[in-house]
């Protein structure tokens, strides 16, 4: 995925949720894309990111361990989610797969 994420071609408001699997690890700026999903989702309207592996999971299976300030590190995903028109209300992070849920401001 490249930044194209950043600029979706849909009007302001648009949409009443979106559904973001395996996507924000791969943007240039997570808070960059979020930002944009929140430019398109309507206030009130809902955010769910989603991944069929929890995170450290997925980072074992690629040779890593997890480090503190990961972009869906949940204080990370918090802060960055405030600051770009979201309020977080879901996290989970089990071993299956990886699931947040949050509304616009």
């Amino acid at each position: 995925m490249h930044d194209d994420a950043r600029r979706l071609p849909l009007a302001t408001g648009s949409v009443d949720a979106v559904f973001a699997a395996g996507l924000i690890n791969h943007l240039p700026s997570p808070a960059g894309g979020l930002r944009e999903l929140a430019r398109i989702t309507r206030p009130g309207g809902r955010l769910v990111l989603f991944h069929p592996s929890g995170r450290a999971a997925l980072a074992a299976r690629h040779g890593r361990t997890l480090g503190p300030d990961e972009p869906l590190a949940e204080h990370v995903l918090r802060v960055t989610a405030a600051d770009t028109g979201w309020v977080l209300t879901g996290y989970d992070d089990a071993e299956h797969r990886f699931l947040a849920v949050a509304a616009r401001r």
